[in-house]
């Protein structure tokens, strides 16, 4: 069996609502190869110092920084979106990672929408770090949609340098996984791993609990070379105590690494 280089990376987001000094101490009992920081609310994840830190202590390095682009995070470092993205990414180049994962704009932000396709293009070219802009998903209320992303949910649709995606997301979206994949196609630079059942919620199940194919795109990953980082992204807020949190993470590592093994070196 090949074990590919691909990194298996935690989120920092898959411990909430404990604290991303949580995420690092799991992540380093349970193997993974490093820390996606999502810049939210804790202080200390807005902190390159404290990060920092966190790092040397458990020697597990960042490799990625999630920039603060959810409704709970409008006031994070700053209210300017365009600040938020030079800031995730001076973050992400002083701290070592490769990547900083974007959303595109909620509709409401009508000025950085309408720049944000060239502006995303222009700061790519400004740095090594790669912006990969995250597929999203409709918003539903009963049976209607509501648009909410501005220019689109559908990242594919837009010239974007790198993509990440999200299956946890294609699945509250209802759209075929492969299929966006595949219109990424080498554009894709990041995966979010997380499953979801297609009930319309953006559930971020573990691996392997829903229908999303994820054991399938990892071992596609494995068999095309794929040279990017896997994090998982899944939600735990209802682990009943920190140890099933604990197992919880534990499972969705084994599940991807399982199933990132080919039975023979890619040429």
């Amino acid at each position: 069996m090949h074990v590919p280089d691909t990194k298996v990376v935690l989120s920092t987001a898959s411990v909430y609502p404990a604290t991303t000094a949580t995420a690092f101490e799991l992540a380093a009992k349970l193997g993974y190869d490093g820390i996606e920081v999502m810049v939210w609310n804790d202080p200390v994840s807005q902190d390159i110092e404290a990060l920092r830190r966190l790092s040397d202590l458990h020697r597990m390095p960042i490799l990625a920084v999630h920039a603060p682009c959810l409704l709970i995070t409008q006031r994070v470092w700053t209210t300017d979106p365009w600040t938020k993205l030079v800031r995730a990414r001076a973050a992400a180049e002083k701290l070592g990672a490769d990547t900083v994962v974007v959303h595109p704009p909620f509709r409401w932000q009508r000025q950085y929408a309408r720049e944000f396709v060239e502006g995303i293009g222009r700061m790519a070219g400004e740095t090594d770090v790669r912006f990969a802009v995250e597929n999203m998903y409709p918003w539903r209320y009963r049976d209607r949609e509501v648009l909410a992303y501005s220019p689109g949910w559908d990242v594919t649709e837009e010239e974007y340098r790198h993509f990440t995606v999200d299956l946890s997301h294609v699945a509250t979206s209802r759209i075929d996984a492969f299929a966006m994949v595949d219109r990424m196609g080498d554009r894709l630079a990041h995966v979010h791993l997380a499953d979801g059942s297609g009930s319309g919620k953006d559930e971020h199940l573990i691996p392997g609990r829903g229908k999303q194919p994820c054991a399938e795109l990892l071992e596609r990953l494995a068999r095309t070379g794929f040279g990017g980082h896997v994090v998982l992204e899944v939600n735990t807020r209802r682990a009943a105590s920190p140890a099933e949190r604990e197992a919880d993470l534990a499972e969705a590592l084994a599940f991807t690494r399982l199933h990132l093994a080919t039975p023979a070196r890619v040429r």
